[in-house]
């Protein structure tokens, strides 16, 4: 998912707006020069200069099923196929660029554990709000939303696997999930505010393919940290099979909310098994007390609500899409595998990066008690201030 990048707005190229073909219901549609059928849909990608939204933009021009693809981002990405808007997807004048499209899958989302999180809202709501708005005002007639399986939440006593209309119990304290949460609010009530806009929802499972996140980082760390008595479990979903998922939701051949991700899941120990990284673990109260007054003073970017989904179940059913045909191309062995080849040479502990030289000199256990007392200086300093 792209983060945003600023750039100075391009102007559009007026002369290249597609147009809709009409054609009798049933009826297969002769081809144009570019071997595309008249009737294809017309459909813009937000988010689509980086990231899963770049990807999506290529799969969707490559495709005969597509009339035209729409890109709209901060820059101008690297697929000259697609017709580019340069704005930021909060301008209301996005209305005017998604004029004549079918289906807008709106992706430009920030989850980055680096921004601030009170920017990174006001981004990701404003932003979802001003799309649905302009999609519905420019006679759009599907909009695909992209969250995460997280909104489930992860809870000890959720089914495996949870089913796509199982309740989301997700709470606002782990890293974006409140944003996400919010999208998914705006996105059901869209379609009662703009009667025949429909929305679709996707939620991938631990998203992996040139991602960075609370979970990514998980597998960074010289150990990976068990919260004593939890059991974790694990499923992944790599960045293709995600943007093949989107494509299924854009052509209209799956709709609803819609769980994607590999197959079934691994165990704590199978994960460690396959890795070969040891597990350290903690007490509950330790790690997730630590965890918080880590984040709260700044020497972490994760909340301690990152914790709870490698500490409990929220595994998903893909039912939906596998009705509609569509199968995962990867495994979760085989994304784990992938997953252990990006993050090798880096070093996290408690979610916070550090330098090849910090890592090597400080060890997993003692990196750990580090953060650790460091948390523990800076409170008996803030004591002895009367903070």
């Amino acid at each position: 998912m792209s983060s945003p990048d600023p750039q100075v707005h391009e102007p559009d190229d007026a002369e290249n707006r597609p147009e809709h073909g009409d054609s009798a219901p049933g009826v297969r549609q002769p081809r144009n020069h570019a071997g595309r059928r008249r009737n294809s849909p017309v459909i813009a990608v937000t988010g689509a200069a980086s990231g899963v939204g770049a990807a999506l933009v290529r799969r969707l021009a490559a495709s005969d099923e597509v009339k035209q693809v729409v890109a709209i981002d901060e820059r101008r990405g690297d697929c000259a196929a697609a017709q580019w808007h340069v704005l930021d997807v909060r301008d209301p004048a996005i209305a005017d660029k998604l004029r004549g499209s079918d289906v807008v899958v709106h992706l430009a989302l920030d989850l980055d554990l680096e921004t601030d999180p009170a920017a990174r809202t006001a981004y990701n709501v404003r932003g979802t709000q001003t799309v649905l708005t302009a999609a519905a005002a420019a006679g759009v007639h599907r909009v695909v939303l992209c969250t995460s399986a997280m909104v489930y939440g992860a809870l000890p006593d959720n089914d495996l696997p949870l089913s796509e209309d199982s309740e989301l119990r997700a709470t606002a304290e782990a890293t974006g999930v409140g944003d996400l949460l919010e999208i998914e609010r705006l996105g059901r009530r869209a379609p009662r505010a703009h009667p025949g806009l429909n929305v679709t929802v996707v939620r991938p499972a631990v998203l992996v393919g040139g991602t960075d996140t609370a979970l990514t980082r998980y597998f960074e760390s010289p150990r990976l940290l068990v919260v004593a008595g939890s059991r974790p479990t694990w499923q992944f979903c790599h960045v293709e099979d995600l943007v093949s998922a989107l494509e299924y939701a854009a052509l209209e051949k799956a709709e609803g909310e819609l769980a994607v991700g590999c197959e079934g899941w691994l165990e704590q120990d199978e994960v460690e098994e396959l890795s070969g990284i040891r597990r350290m673990e903690l007490p509950s109260a330790v790690a997730l007390g630590a965890a918080a007054r880590l984040h709260r003073i700044g020497l972490t970017p994760s909340p301690a609500g990152d914790l709870a989904y490698t500490m409990h179940p929220w595994v998903v059913s893909v039912s939906r899409l596998h009705a509609a045909g569509w199968r995962p191309r990867w495994t979760n062995e085989e994304v784990l595998a992938e997953l252990l080849q990006e993050v090798a040479g880096r070093h996290t502990v408690a979610g916070r990066r550090l330098g090849r030289k910090d890592a090597t000199a400080a060890g997993a256990a003692g990196a750990t008690v580090a953060l650790l007392g460091a948390a523990a200086v800076v409170r008996r300093a803030r004591r002895r201030r009367g903070i």
